[in-house]
């Protein structure tokens, strides 16, 4: 049976989360809005909410759950969604002074 690994939205973004407008396609998540939780093993996404539903661990507005292969399914009024993780753009290796010394040289 599949693992899905749960991530918690926190407190601050789940209240913009749930008053924001529905978009269509993939949702657009920051990690740091979310805490790694527990993992769960389930036959899909919705079989793990009927289990979790009723119990502490009932999955909430802004939840995501991510698959076995990785893929992230976040929860909405609609029922689940896809959703991506936003990763902080990595910006290059600062440039010596020199180098742009010399490049402005030229």
């Amino acid at each position: 049976m599949p693992a899905f690994r749960l991530h918690r939205i926190k407190d601050n973004p789940r209240e913009t989360f749930r008053w924001a407008a529905h978009s269509s396609g993939a949702t657009l998540a920051k990690p740091r809005d979310y805490e790694p939780g527990e993992e769960f093993e389930a036959s899909s996404s919705y079989a793990l909410w009927e289990v979790l539903r009723g119990t502490p661990e009932a999955l909430q507005l802004g939840d995501i759950l991510e698959g076995p292969d990785g893929t992230l399914r976040i929860y909405k009024y609609v029922g689940f969604e896809e959703a991506q993780w936003v990763l902080p753009q990595v910006l290059g290796a600062p440039i010596p002074d020199q180098a742009v010394a010399a490049a402005v040289a030229v």
